[in-house]
């Protein structure tokens, strides 16, 4: 994949806000030392955790009412084909 979009991410989450809070999850659990799901670690922590949620190796979802009331809110589900 020469490019991620938001696009090709919203194929696989419910809408942006979904989106921000899973890419911004995952992309500290990655700064954190975690095992990348997806080749070419060239790139930065943030776009690599793009490129895991537009492949479909990381998902989540939010709660139809959601309001962030503490930062371990929100659970990043790693998907094993």
């Amino acid at each position: 994949m020469a490019r991620v979009t938001v696009e090709d991410c919203l194929d696989k989450v419910e809408n942006r806000f979904a989106l921000v809070v899973l890419a911004s999850k995952r992309t500290k659990e990655l700064k954190r030392g975690a095992p990348l799901l997806v080749g070419n670690r060239d790139n930065r922590e943030v776009v690599m955790s793009l490129r895991e949620i537009a492949s479909g190796k990381v998902g989540g979802s939010l709660p139809a009412s959601y309001v962030p009331k503490h930062k371990n809110d929100v659970k990043v589900e790693i998907k094993n084909d």
